[in-house]
Order: structure tokens, then C-alpha cells, then sequence
């Protein structure tokens, strides 16, 4: 087929339909051939381009300096470059964790320029707030909540932080590398693991989780790309009390402790919503094996969601109402020995929050393994 190495696409759109027509359905078949090596090769070339341009990124915004933003900024808003290392909520990360704040508000939040970088400004806005930076010291930081887009999905979060944000983890980044990771592991204060053996018996009561409340609940494992979640809510016959839980959550239908034994390993926790607060929010923000989450801008959104749909605020709730809903719940983080649960240090937990009411318990668990 030597005719269709100087001019492949004439030839597609001339000869393969004439070729087909005449029987001669190999030399179609060699055509295709050729098509999918060239295109496997400019695959492979548009991969290395979109790697290459996400170091000079990373460069350029690892780089102190209002220059360095400058260019980066001006790099950004004229060329508009696609890939998962140039993201603006990737973008911001860095920034926020490499840059003096001051020259963050004069350049990056100067809405003269870089009219196309609001989706930018909205994900570093927010890295800020989580970084503890007083809003109210720089003038374009105090304004960006009246200027910026009423409908972006960011706008629904809080300007400040709260008092259950205060304790969170970031990763850390440098040119050629980074180092992250979720907070694993019981905590050795504040346990109430029930006695064995444990009852076998399963409980009678039944998921009554809505889809909504489901996609809420898993909402920060999904974002954060974990290997598998699940989700369950589950309403009491009668007010449980906080220290009845530990014996309740092993006999529940819940395919994470399917197969648990009466002395299988079974621990759990009461946990400040704080310190639930950082696991949600680590686990969608710095991600699963493999990945590297949704930073924390949108790593804060979806902890908070996953926080309301735990502790059962309506839909359409403000971050008020949430919180107050999360205050005033029980929280608990357990682990168990099951098939479910990998148990790679790290990679699996178990949530559950009781109500304040104690009638309503919810349940997430997630677990990541390769």
C-alpha cells in the first residue's frame, strides 16, 4: 500500500469507499491500519505537549514572585492550555501554598486583567480561607465575594473559615514531586469498642438512604476518586443513646461488615465533627491511590456536602444549617476486620453519625486499595 503514505486522508475520503466497491476490502482494511499508527503516535505526542505544559506551569507558579504570576496569570488567560496539571483548582493549590499572600491579592484577584481566570480566583479564594488568611486584611480578597460569579459552584461555601475547618492537611508540592496523604487510623483516646463475642444476630432495620441522600453522603470519596464507598441511613425503632451504637453498627445490613465474625475485630471511636470534618475533607482533596484528588477548594465543598447528607440536613440546607446539624450530631469513625474492608493502613474508614434526636444514624464507608 505504498500509495497511501504521502496523502492517507485524500485517500480515505477518495479511494476507500471506490476500494470497498471493486472487493478489494483489504486495502481498506490496510488503510485503517495506518490510520490508527498515526493516530496512536499523535496521541502519544498530544500527552507529552500537555505533560510538558504542566511543568511549565508548575514552574511558573512554584516560582515566589508577582513576575512569575504575571506571566503565568497572562500565560493562562491567553492561551488557555487544557490538562489535569494546568486546572485552575490545581493551579491555585500551588499557588496558595508557594506564594506571599499580599502579592496573591494585588495580582491574581486584580479583576482589570485576566477577565477569563475567575474559576481561578474562586478555587484560590477558598485555599486561602482554609489556610487561615485573615480575608478582611487585603482590600481585593474582602471584595472578591461581591464581585465574584453568583452561580459558581464554590459560591455556595462560607467566606470564613469555620470552627470545624481549623485542623486540616495539605499536601505538599515541589518542582519535580509532591507528598500527601488521608489521615488513617483509630485514635487511642475516646474508644468504645464493644465486648466480644458479639451478638450474630442481624438487626431488623432497614436502609431508607434516598438517592440524593446516598450521592451526598459518598459525595467527598466520589470526588476523591476512592476505589469503592457505601452509604446507608438507617431510622431507629426508638432514641438510641451515643454509648448503644458500637453494639449497633456491627449487626446492621451493611455490606461493609458483611461476614463479620462475633470476635472479629470490630473498633470504634467518638470523634469530634472536626476531626470527621479533616477525613472528609483530606479524602477529597488529596484523592485515592492514583490520583491526586480535587484540592482543597473543591475538596471543602464536597466534605461539607458529605457532611450534611451524615447529618441529615435538608436539601437546598445553607452551611449555617449544616453546621449547626453537625454540631449538635454524635459522630463515630470505626474500622472492622471484613472482605470488605482492605484494612491497607490509610485507605479504609468508617463514618457514622446519630442524630441529635438519636432516631436517625447514617453510615459511610470507603476504602481504597489498588
Amino acid at each position: 500500500m505504498e500509495d497511501a503514505k504521502d496523502d492517507l486522508g485524500g485517500l480515505v475520503w477518495s479511494r476507500a469507499e471506490q476500494r470497498a466497491a471493486e472487493g478489494d476490502v483489504r486495502y481498506v482494511r490496510e488503510l485503517g491500519s495506518q490510520l490508527a499508527d498515526r493516530y496512536a503516535s499523535a496521541a502519544e505526542q498530544l500527552r507529552e505537549y500537555e505533560r510538558q505544559l504542566a511543568h511549565v506551569v508548575r514552574v511558573l507558579a512554584l516560582t515566589p514572585g508577582r513576575d512569575s504570576l504575571e506571566q503565568l496569570l497572562q500565560f493562562l488567560d491567553e492561551k488557555r492550555p487544557s490538562g489535569h496539571g494546568v486546572l485552575p483548582r490545581f493551579v491555585a493549590s500551588l499557588l496558595a501554598e508557594h506564594h506571599q499572600v499580599a502579592d496573591l491579592a494585588a495580582t491574581v484577584f486584580d479583576r482589570r486583567e485576566w477577565d477569563r481566570l475567575d474559576d481561578l480566583r474562586a478555587c484560590l479564594f477558598h485555599e486561602l480561607v482554609l489556610r487561615g488568611v485573615d480575608i478582611d486584611a487585603f482590600p481585593p480578597l474582602r471584595s472578591w465575594p461581591l464581585v465574584r460569579p453568583g452561580r459558581h459552584p464554590l459560591a455556595w461555601l462560607p467566606v470564613d473559615r469555620r470552627d470545624l475547618e481549623a485542623d486540616v492537611d495539605f499536601p505538599s508540592r515541589s518542582m519535580n514531586g509532591s507528598a500527601a496523604g488521608v489521615p488513617g487510623g483509630l485514635p487511642a483516646e475516646d474508644r468504645m469498642d464493644p465486648p466480644t463475642p458479639r451478638t450474630s444476630e442481624r438487626s431488623a432495620l432497614r436502609d431508607v438512604a434516598t438517592t440524593d441522600v446516598h450521592e451526598s453522603i459518598v459525595a467527598a470519596v466520589q470526588a476523591g476518586d476512592w476505589g469503592d464507598c457505601g452509604a446507608w441511613v438507617f431510622m431507629l425503632d426508638g432514641a438510641v443513646a451515643p454509648e448503644q451504637v458500637p453494639a449497633l453498627l456491627p449487626a446492621l445490613r451493611m455490606r461493609c461488615v458483611d461476614g463479620l465474625g462475633p470476635t472479629d475485630r470490630f473498633e470504634i471511636a467518638i470523634r469530634p465533627v472536626g476531626e470527621i470534618w479533616r477525613l472528609l475533607f483530606a479524602t477529597a482533596s488529596m484523592g485515592g491511590m492514583g490520583n491526586s484528588g480535587v484540592q482543597a477548594a473543591y475538596g471543602r465543598l464536597w466534605a461539607w456536602r458529605s457532611i450534611a447528607g451524615l447529618s441529615g440536613a435538608p436539601a437546598g440546607a445553607s452551611v449555617e444549617e449544616v453546621e449547626r446539624r453537625a454540631q449538635q450530631s454524635t459522630w463515630f469513625h470505626f474500622e472492622a476486620d471484613t472482605d470488605w474492608f482492605h484494612n491497607d493502613i490509610g485507605s479504609h474508614y468508617g463514618i457514622a453519625a446519630l442524630s441529635p434526636d438519636c432516631r436517625r444514624l447514617a453510615v459511610l464507608a470507603a476504602m481504597d486499595t489498588d
